[in-house]
């Protein structure tokens, strides 16, 4: 008989290498709800408040941690013990006063990389579309599943590949950075996962083929990454700490 509906467990061996899981302690994991971020760039919250950060030794204490309100994602009380914490996400626990943003490492697994309260309060998100809706509005599509809208005079100002500085929990945009050359980006996925750098180039190719950035790193070497694996991050400098 067929499946019906989506996959609603997940073995440890099977679960994404991103996550910092060991894989043969238990056999299942936790699998993430459908939600902002895909199952490989997020780690479910249960995880973060267990395995990450220690404040719990059994997923009974860590739910029962996220039950009481004592963990903000993005300045939002999340009490789902699956949901998904993904890439510049920010994650705040009130009572310690610790702020930290999900980004990923050298090796590609997902990290908790501590930020200031002020830092906490921003979030980049990448404009990963847009299209016109009714009432003469324009809807930004980002990174992260949500949604924005702007008024048909700014449609410009936005283009996909762009980054917005948006202040959370009030979702304000308050700086957008272009994608050109010269922009400082962080690569997000691919073998290059974690360098930063300026762009150097921008290469289209037809038929269809992804665009190719060429990236300067601090240190001066050149390395290319797909265009859709590069992340704004600022004009000249970076805006937020990185690892």
């Amino acid at each position: 008989m067929a499946r019906k509906g989506a996959k609603r467990h997940l073995k440890r061996l099977a679960a994404p290498s991103q996550w910092y899981l060991p894989r043969k302690t238990y056999k299942w994991a936790v699998r993430p709800r459908p939600g902002p971020h895909s199952m490989k760039t997020s780690i479910p919250l249960i995880y973060i408040v267990r395995d990450y950060l220690g404040y719990a030794k059994t997923a009974r204490e860590a739910r029962k941690i996220l039950n009481e309100g004592k963990v903000l994602v993005d300045g939002r009380v999340r009490k789902d013990y699956k949901f998904p914490v993904g890439i510049m996400d920010v994650v705040s626990i009130p009572e310690t006063g610790e702020h930290y943003r999900v980004l990923p490492n050298r090796i590609g697994k997902l990290i908790l990389h501590p930020i200031s309260e002020e830092e906490a309060k921003i979030k980049p998100l990448r404009v990963s579309n847009k299209r016109m809706v009714k009432g003469a509005k324009v809807q930004l599509n980002l990174h992260d599943g949500s949604n924005h809208l702007v008024t048909m005079d700014e449609k410009d100002k936005y283009r996909t590949a762009y980054t917005v500085l948006m202040k959370v929990p009030e979702r304000e945009i308050v700086e957008v950075i272009p994608f050109e050359v010269g922009a400082y980006v962080f690569v997000t996925q691919g073998k290059n996962v974690a360098r930063r750098g300026r762009i150097v180039e921008v290469r289209h190719f037809p038929m269809g083929w992804p665009d190719v950035v060429t990236i300067e790193d601090e240190n001066g070497e050149l390395f290319d990454t797909l265009k859709e694996y590069a992340f704004v991050i600022g004009k000249e400098k970076p805006e937020i700490s990185l690892p």
